[in-house]
């Protein structure tokens, strides 16, 4: 039942003690601002993870040689590792099974491109159409380098969004045209994009890996190769799996090329995965921090409250006295005091909650720095702080109300 008197009293003690009164709920709503602006930015730091991981599949990584830097089995440093067809195969029969996609990448040297008597300087790649999923691209027109491109040796080939703008503006679609790779003919098939801003990888076009291989005298060479694994449940159960198949397909590369087991230049593995890992660890330490610098802010404004409880106590010893002698129950006056300690915590936090996730929502969509991308924080999160600071404060008010029913009559009474 709502007590009209009660609540007087309430507000005739917060302004006989405005200053203080305003202090305290100034330090118990900067603490849950603190607290929800930097739980915001935590999530916010998740987000720009993501984004970040987003240019390709998660649980991919990426394989190529270079020069053995150590000296192994009578074979002199210096050496450069080739990767080849047999490699890959081999990879796929004995691990297929720990793998959901796998290509492989030959990039011929010295060759131009053509396209209406015009010389374009891009790269071009060999692959098959794994690669899409790998790279996380996506299509605009046409489709992809196929399983039959790659068998049947077709000449085909799948441009990028960035050579479509620069070079197709006069055509409306660059499908069906042909490019001139090296004295031969390639129709294209397909047009793709890259998720982000990075335009290097929009440098190129792709051919069937077979046909570059025969046309550019690649014989069975290849410079990469891609694998994406399976997604689990967790992210440590998918840390955890790519790291038992790098090992394996490591330890394989080194022995068939006669690299050295603790040469880690010969042949190098780029794991975004594992870049994730510690980007999340990171992450995940930056959000304890977080936590517990508005713990121990939220604490501070507690102990203001239990303070001004304990002020107010004492400034009403003889107004206590009194109702202790007119025959007020001892929960009656616990009631009283914890009615004021309850009174400033709600109304503290939740003015700190109600600006704190005011100034997210205005400024969160548009921060858009490295690694920091729409800070933000869940409502149910939020709300729920606000209500268990609101139980600390109703604890912070009981055992100043607690030694307000120890006050004994006399003493009350004889107070000054």
């Amino acid at each position: 039942m709502f007590d009209i008197e009660r609540w007087q009293e309430i507000f005739d003690t917060i302004r006989k003690n405005k200053l203080r009164t305003f202090l305290t709920g100034l330090s118990v709503a900067s603490g849950i601002f603190i607290l929800v602006i930097l739980l915001g930015f935590g999530q916010g730091m998740q987000n720009g993870i993501a984004e970040e991981f987003k240019e390709d599949a998660a649980t991919s990584l990426w394989v190529w040689p270079r020069r053995t830097t150590i000296e192994y089995k009578g074979l002199n440093p210096g050496r450069q590792i080739q990767l080849r067809n047999e490699n890959f195969e081999t990879i796929t029969v004995s691990m297929g099974s720990d793998f959901e996609k796998a290509s492989m990448l030959y990039f011929p040297r010295d060759v131009q491109v053509v396209y209406k008597n015009d010389l374009l300087v891009y790269n071009v790649a060999g692959t098959n159409g794994d690669l899409q999923t790998i790279e996380n691209e996506f299509l605009s027109e046409g489709r992809f380098i196929n399983q039959t491109d790659v068998e049947q040796n077709a000449k085909v080939a799948v441009i990028s969004n960035k050579i479509r703008r620069e070079v197709f503006v006069d055509v409306e679609t660059p499908i069906g045209e042909y490019l001139t790779i090296s004295g031969a003919g390639f129709r294209i098939v397909g047009v793709f994009g890259e998720h982000g801003e990075n335009e290097g990888e929009e440098e190129r076009l792709f051919v069937p890996i077979t046909t570059a291989q025969l046309t550019f005298n690649g014989a069975d060479k290849i410079n990469n190769m891609n694998f994406m694994l399976p997604e689990r449940e967790s992210f440590d159960d998918m840390v955890a799996e790519n790291t038992v198949f790098t090992d394996q397909l490591m330890r394989y590369l080194k022995q068939k090329h006669n690299v050295a087991p603790d040469d880690d230049r010969a042949i190098r593995i780029w794991n975004p995965i594992q870049e994730a890992k510690r980007f999340y660890d990171l992450g995940t330490a930056i959000e304890i921090f977080f936590w517990a610098v508005g713990f121990f802010t939220i604490i501070a404004g507690v102990v203001s409250v239990s303070n001004i409880m304990l002020i107010v106590v004492k400034e009403r010893t003889r107004e206590i006295g009194i109702r202790k002698a007119l025959g007020a129950k001892p929960w009656s006056i616990i009631g009283m005091i914890m009615h004021e300690a309850i009174f400033v915590t709600a109304i503290a936090g939740f003015t700190g909650l109600i600006f704190s996730m005011g100034l997210l929502e205005i400024v969160g969509p548009h921060v858009e720095v490295d690694y920091v991308l729409n800070p933000s924080v869940n409502f149910n999160v939020a709300f729920s702080t606000v209500i268990l600071l609101i139980i600390a404060g109703t604890l912070a008010g009981f055992f100043p109300a607690w030694k307000a029913v120890k006050v004994q009559v006399i003493e009350a009474l004889r107070d000054e």
